[in-house]
């Protein structure tokens, strides 16, 4: 005779089964992927602790912790992710935004005007421009990204959290100047030095996006583009700001000083790591002098 499984008895050995196999927050798994799985959420698990399983239930449970053993992401498994407090669709073809990105978006809302002008390169998920269109209702905000994969995810987790006719997609990339007049650029570019991808978990490292990681060499290759391109579409005393890794906030302070930008800084993140470095925009391009424009 087949054992019945309850509830509790499931994700207990879900738990288990995911710290023997290495999976940080092995608990906060299983009843994320168990409640998935009965459609519940974590409170309807703990109340239904002593429900019976049906083989078909435990079925679903089976699929799912064995994509999740295997180290997919677990967001990818549940489709959704939270950032800013607003929920996003994320999939393989999108980096799964991190809490520390939150910062680049509190140090932006810190620098724009509620009318700001504002471009986001590289938006993948399209986390940064919707919580910053969410935040600045009178905000024009344009997102770029060379994935069109990604650009349609970004627009229907723009139009999910009620900003999609405030935010224009385009398919871009840092290389290319992008025509326009911006009060604040911003970017979460790829950062991850070529040495350092194999160290990266394996959630990270052979599930997430390598165009969203890879920074070539030394990680800053599309940080040298956005300094050579992002300020030909920055206004005279706009902002730049640029998330970066571990180890490189003083580098890339030195690098927006040298290309003429004053007022750096950087600001570290909950882990007290410098996360976001930026400068502003100190000298007119040919065609704003004589500008009318705001200074």
């Amino acid at each position: 005779m087949n054992k019945v499984w309850t509830v509790l008895e499931v994700l207990r050995w879900t738990s288990d089964h995911f710290n023997r196999q290495g999976i940080d927050n092995p608990r906060r798994d299983a009843e994320l992927l168990v409640g998935t799985a009965l459609a519940l959420d974590r409170v309807g698990v703990y109340v239904n602790f002593d429900r019976p399983l049906v083989e078909k239930e435990l079925g679903r449970i089976r699929g799912l912790v064995a994509r999740r053993a295997k180290r997919e992401p677990l967001q990818y498994i549940l489709g959704e992710t939270e950032f800013w407090s607003l929920p996003f669709r994320v999939t393989p073809a999108v980096l799964i935004p991190r809490p520390e990105t939150e910062i680049l978006v509190e140090e932006a809302l810190k620098r724009a005007s509620a009318d700001a002008a504002i471009l986001d390169l590289g938006t993948g998920s399209g986390a940064v421009a919707v919580a910053l269109a969410h935040e600045l209702p009178e905000a024009a905000v344009t997102a770029f990204d060379i994935s069109a994969e990604a650009l349609t995810i970004a627009a229907a987790n723009a139009h999910r959290n009620g900003v999609g006719e405030r935010i224009r997609f385009v398919e871009h990339n840092f290389g290319t100047p992008f025509p326009g007049d911006f009060d604040l650029i911003l970017s979460n570019p790829p950062y991850v030095a070529a040495e350092e991808l194999a160290d990266l978990m394996p959630e990270v490292r052979n599930h997430e996006p390598h165009l969203a990681l890879s920074g070539g060499a030394d990680g800053l290759d599309a940080v040298r583009a956005i300094l050579r391109t992002a300020p030909l579409s920055l206004r005279f005393s706009g902002w730049l700001l640029l998330e970066v890794g571990q180890g490189q906030a003083e580098l890339v302070e030195t690098m927006l000083t040298k290309a003429g930008f004053t007022e750096t800084f950087q600001r570290r993140d909950y882990a007290d790591i410098p996360r976001v470095v930026g400068g502003r925009k100190a000298w007119r391009a040919e065609a704003e002098r004589g500008s009318p424009r705001r200074a």
